[in-house]
């Protein structure tokens, strides 16, 4: 059951609440800077925020692994990127998304071990954001937090971290991590996380990772890994396979935000036990390759919300009235 409180006392605790989420930057951070935002919906009224952490639009090159926060045509795809999903998230709530320095796909293509270097620069801005959003726009807010492939990470890393407290916890109204793993020992290990079991559960990570059934192995799923799940179309956990008479509406968006093909009932799908990607069935590689060379043949990770678009957005609605409702008893 959600902590009554009224938003000054929350915004009040909250300020004592991020000395555990604080950055290295100065106290004058670049996220006061309207212009380091691709969105900052600070004058919409609504009854919930949602923070979104933009994928990896940017390829790298040479020895550059970061994204500059003044590359110009890089932010315009990242605004673009932004664009695709926002129509998910937003429809009774404040959008906010930062520019960050996020890493480039070039560095997917470096060893393990040798990533974190680069993403941990990433995470810095994306805390940075995060924190500012909290002392200046939050008032007590619910939080959806969501993000895609490197956002999704990024999202997840966000959880751990800040969402440590239990007040900046308490305002989670779910964390949308689609497009990047999660595993059992992780949650072990920070216990404050809780995994979606259901299609109405709050404060929970929602996440899940497309591919064809022939796949063994991909970026977010290494072959010695088994991340977890829950299936976009009948909202379980285990194998219970989904058909495709249960998908609301596949939508391809472009970069204005715009869906310019919907295909209602296009996929069916099912968790595979033993790796725990979300296994699409009733398409075909052929039709929707992987398009980046990171990505093998049937892994359908530039899908994953595509191919659930309005799953996903029914989804988010339900699971903010639940909360509102909670919140309010």
């Amino acid at each position: 059951m959600k902590k009554k409180m009224t938003a000054l006392v929350l915004a009040l605790l909250l300020v004592f609440a991020l000395t555990g989420c604080q950055t290295n930057r100065e106290p004058s951070s670049m996220y006061a800077q309207a212009e380091n935002w691709a969105y900052l919906e600070t004058d919409k009224t609504a009854t919930a925020d949602v923070f979104f952490i933009c994928p990896t639009v940017y390829g790298g090159e040479d020895d550059q692994f970061h994204m500059s926060m003044d590359d110009e045509a890089t932010k315009a795809a990242f605004l673009g990127a932004t664009n695709m999903e926002k129509g998910i998230y937003d429809q009774d709530a404040r959008f906010f998304a930062p520019y960050y320095r996020q890493v480039g796909l070039n560095v997917y293509e470096l060893p393990v071990e040798e990533r974190e270097t680069y993403l941990s620069t990433a995470y810095e801005d994306v805390k940075d954001a995060f924190t500012y959003y909290l002392e200046h726009y939050n008032d007590g807010q619910p939080i959806i937090l969501a993000g895609f492939s490197q956002g999704a990470d990024m999202s997840l890393r966000l959880l751990k971290d800040c969402f440590a407290d239990e007040d900046v916890n308490d305002l989670l109204v779910a964390c949308y991590a689609i497009g990047w793993s999660i595993t059992e020992e992780e949650l072990e290990e920070y216990p404050h996380l809780q995994f979606a079991t259901g299609e109405d559960d709050t404060g929970v990570i929602v996440s899940f990772n497309s591919e064809a059934e022939t796949v063994t192995d991909s970026l977010m799923i290494p072959s010695d890994t088994t991340t977890l799940a829950i299936n976009p179309l009948n909202w379980k956990t285990d194998s219970t396979p989904a058909g495709k008479e249960e998908n609301l509406g596949a939508c391809f968006t472009d970069y204005d935000g715009n869906i310019g093909t919907e295909i209602p009932q296009l996929t069916g799908a099912y968790i595979d036990p033993v790796r725990g990607a979300l296994k699409v069935t009733d398409v075909t590689p052929e039709e929707y390759p992987p398009v980046l060379s990171i990505f093998s043949d049937g892994v359908y990770h530039l899908y994953d919300y595509q191919f659930f678009y309005r799953n996903l957005k029914e989804n988010v609605q339900v699971r903010l009235d639940v909360y509102l409702a909670q919140r309010a008893a």
